[in-house]
């Protein structure tokens, strides 16, 4: 095991890579009493095309998530039980493109750490609790259906890009989850929940070769092969379609406005683009921008207004939302900002500001042992060492910012969905 320490923000990472391709990165916090880990696979709701044993596999939208619910059962019970019977407090989410297990604790985290690995890299399905858990999470779509800030998500998703596989939800449709089977479940944790395809990360007062050493004895000795996947080709720059409306029981009308970028390669440049776009998002969006300050004067957005930047394989994008009496004008307000921008660039001192800003809520994020572990995940899989991000902010200049802003916010590259009254 090795250690790297990154003064620029006093933090000091070490790291091992296991003979079966697990990559391990421990954060020793030995001021603290609580521990976090957290153990992801690079696999998400996006991953629905694949090659396993020489076979291309299409399987059903939702079997990210679906797995993900199925593999906290064991053969001897279930391991959600058996962490909380130790003081940790356990759970797991899907994205589009990983899934993580994690759990924190203030004692017996060898322990803990021991069923979290367990059960993760050992699946024990059956088709009849296969078929019992069809219901649950049945259950689970259809409140999500019935959620408008959900749907205006994914309406805009589908303004967005044509066919890549971030337009369908990640826990798939009622209809699709109804073709998982016990199989399907086995195959794609064979393909994905590899430790070739994984990552441990740790936070907290812990010893990293003890860490180190629990994996070895645990996890499988064998390192799993490379997974092609497809998406489908690559997206084109401009945007599916402008717009997309739909009507549900709404006070005010709800929208997603969005942005499609290009997708950024694996690598420092992940990380670069990331920043850019945050930053971007904040020179034209933010709190302390010229066009956010008329939209709140003129009563078009409210506190709800929200925005960001999604960073994913094969695809990015720009996004803002909320709730607004007239949705299109502030789309029209938005692109106009954006070649105003374009033309005349962005303030000096705001851009200063900005990105103070924006560097510092980096900085406070490295206070939370859940932020740290799966930033370092996320950054993992992109090929990046998250921690360099103070030297990588330096190299971006606000001729960077613009230009992405000139780039991207286009009436192209622009998407409206809305929900309204109705």
């Amino acid at each position: 095991m090795v250690s790297k320490e990154y003064p620029r923000i006093g933090e000091k990472i070490y790291h091992a890579e296991l003979p079966n391709g697990l990559h391990i990165y421990v954060d020793r916090r030995p001021e603290f009493q609580k521990s976090y880990a957290f153990f992801a696979t690079n696999y998400g709701g996006m991953d629905m095309k694949f090659r396993l044993d020489g076979q291309w596999r299409d399987t059903p939208a939702g079997v990210a998530h679906f797995l993900e619910h199925k593999m906290f059962d064991t053969e001897d019970g279930n391991a959600l039980q058996d962490l909380a019977a130790n003081g940790a407090s356990p759970n797991a989410f899907t994205s589009s493109a990983l899934t993580g297990y994690y759990f924190e604790s203030t004692e017996k985290f060898c322990d803990n750490l021991k069923i979290l690995l367990s059960f993760v890299s050992v699946p024990w399905f059956t088709q009849e609790s296969v078929d019992k858990e069809q219901g649950i999470i049945g259950q689970e779509i259809r409140m999500v259906e019935d959620d408008p800030d959900n749907q205006v998500f994914y309406g805009l998703m589908e303004c967005l890009f044509d066919h890549h596989p971030i337009r369908v939800p990640i826990a798939g449709t009622q209809e699709s989850i109804s073709h998982i089977t016990a199989e399907t479940l086995y195959a794609c944790h064979k393909a994905f929940y590899t430790p070739s395809n994984m990552v441990l990360t740790v936070a907290g007062d812990v010893e990293p070769e003890e860490v180190v050493r629990i994996a070895r004895e645990i996890l499988p000795k064998e390192p799993g092969g490379h997974i092609e996947r497809d998406y489908g080709g690559e997206e084109d720059g401009a945007a599916a379609k402008p717009e997309k409306e739909l009507r549900m029981e709404v006070s005010t009308p709800i929208f997603q406005l969005g942005f499609k970028a290009e997708p950024a390669p694996a690598g420092e440049e992940h990380l670069r683009r990331q920043l850019m776009g945050e930053l971007a998002c904040e020179a034209l969006l933010g709190n302390s921008s010229p066009l956010y300050a008329r939209l709140y004067s003129e009563g078009l957005i409210n506190k709800n207004f929200g925005y960001g930047f999604e960073l994913y394989p094969g695809c990015a994008l720009m996004a803002a939302g909320g709730e607004s009496r007239d949705p299109r004008a502030v789309r029209d307000a938005v692109l106009a900002e954006g070649a105003r921008i374009a033309r005349e660039g962005v303030d000096e001192g705001l851009f200063r500001r900005l990105k103070k800003g924006v560097y510092g809520a980096k900085v406070r994020g490295l206070n939370s042992f859940e932020n740290v572990c799966i930033e370092l995940a996320q950054a993992h899989f992109a090929g990046v060492e998250y921690l360099t991000f103070p030297e990588v902010f330096d190299g971006i200049s606000k001729a960077d910012v613009e230009d992405c802003i000139r780039r991207w916010v286009t009436p192209e590259r622009c998407g409206l969905a809305v929900v309204r009254p109705g």
